[in-house]
């Protein structure tokens, strides 16, 4: 299939640091093209793939310090994507909704992957609006604030198996907590648990300029009124698979309806068992007793902590390989693209991988 990947300009695909949905699209990529597809990715010129690249800036909007104003540069790449639309089967893109006023006359042809919260009372008249465009959800808690839309599946996110290496003996003998420093993501509550339980505590995560009143006035106090927490700062991938294969858990307290939450299948595909707070898509991700536990408090947590620590690394690593894999995510995509009305492939039906959730039909 001719197949357009539409990413953020934001970040780099995939990013040098922190960046889900662009690590995704990297993912999802890489592996139809591996699987012969001929794969075009609209993205920030200093991406790199094997895909063909259109650049549609000159690098990541985030990085280039004399951009103010990133619309222009999405106005422009939906223009580009416009202009080429006849030369692809399918559009997949990964950027909300600005483009649903543009892809009018050939939204048959697409998908459209939401990748944050839905939750947001704003949000609702936009989809009524646009009721008709494919949509896909990374996870079947991610639809539960939406009204009727026209879902096309749910996917959820995985990795190449060899991205993080499996970590049997874990050498660190500390808890991890990995992503960004807000308030919904409770690196707050990650500190007490540590704290609570007399383990160290090392934290890897970005700081957006949003969030540093939270990190000065909240968490730099607590780091530094706890000599058993460590804080790292953001890190690369080739130090992510250091740092969360040598931890002998992962800490994910969210408090808020998370979509996924990529560093568990992250953490996952380690071998590092995950303690995660039962919101959002946490019941989806987790098998309990198997992968991880999902709790309820901070007393729960403290209470499951050392069955945490028993639980057996292949097992979670097992748990990645059958559910989380890049190769089941490009699979479920795949008969996505082929259930879409307008799509032009004449390829017979592909078999999907286990353990998806890909409905092939378009439901309201």
């Amino acid at each position: 299939m001719k197949i357009a990947q539409i990413a953020p300009l934001a970040e780099r695909v995939p990013p040098k640091f922190y960046g889900g949905t662009e690590r995704i699209v990297s993912y999802l990529t890489e592996e139809l093209v591996r699987q012969g597809h001929d794969v075009t990715l609209f993205a920030s010129g200093d991406s790199i793939t094997s895909a063909k690249l259109v650049s549609c800036s000159d690098v990541a909007l985030r990085l280039h310090t004399s951009i103010k104003d990133p619309l222009p540069y999405q106005v422009v790449m939906l223009e580009q994507i416009r202009r080429r639309a006849q030369d692809f089967d399918v559009l997949h893109f990964h950027i909300d909704f600005l483009h649903f006023p543009v892809i009018r006359e050939f939204a048959d042809r697409t998908v459209t992957t939401l990748h944050g919260r839905l939750d947001l009372p704003d949000l609702k008249p936009l989809y009524r609006t646009f009721a008709d465009i494919p949509l896909v959800s990374i996870s079947n808690d991610q639809r539960v604030p939406m009204p009727p839309v026209g879902w096309a599946g749910t996917v959820y996110h995985g990795l190449p198996t060899d991205v993080l290496p499996f970590a049997e003996r874990p050498s660190g003998g500390y808890l991890a907590f990995l992503g960004r420093i807000s308030p919904e993501k409770r690196p707050d509550i990650a500190i007490e648990i540590a704290a609570r339980v007399g383990m160290p505590l090392k934290i890897a995560a970005k700081v957006d300029a949003v969030d540093y009143v939270y990190w000065d006035s909240v968490i730099k106090p607590m780091v530094e009124m706890h000599r058993n927490v460590e804080f790292i700062g953001e890190i690369n991938e080739h130090q992510k698979a250091s740092f969360l294969g040598n931890a002998s858990a992962l800490l994910f307290p969210i408090d808020w309806p998370e979509p996924f939450g990529l560093v568990m299948i992250e953490a996952m595909a380690c071998g590092t068992p995950v303690l995660a707070f039962r919101r959002g898509s946490v019941p989806e991700i987790i098998e309990d007793g198997v992968s991880g536990i999902a709790v309820d408090s901070v007393a729960e947590a403290i209470e499951n902590i050392e069955w945490l620590l028993k639980l057996d690394r292949r097992q979670v690593r097992a748990a990645f390989e059958r559910r989380f894999t890049a190769e089941r995510m490009a699979g479920d995509y795949l008969a996505i693209y082929q259930g879409l009305p307008g799509v032009r492939s004449k390829a017979a039906p592909l078999r999907r991988a286990a353990g998806g959730t890909t409905e092939l039909q378009i439901v309201a």
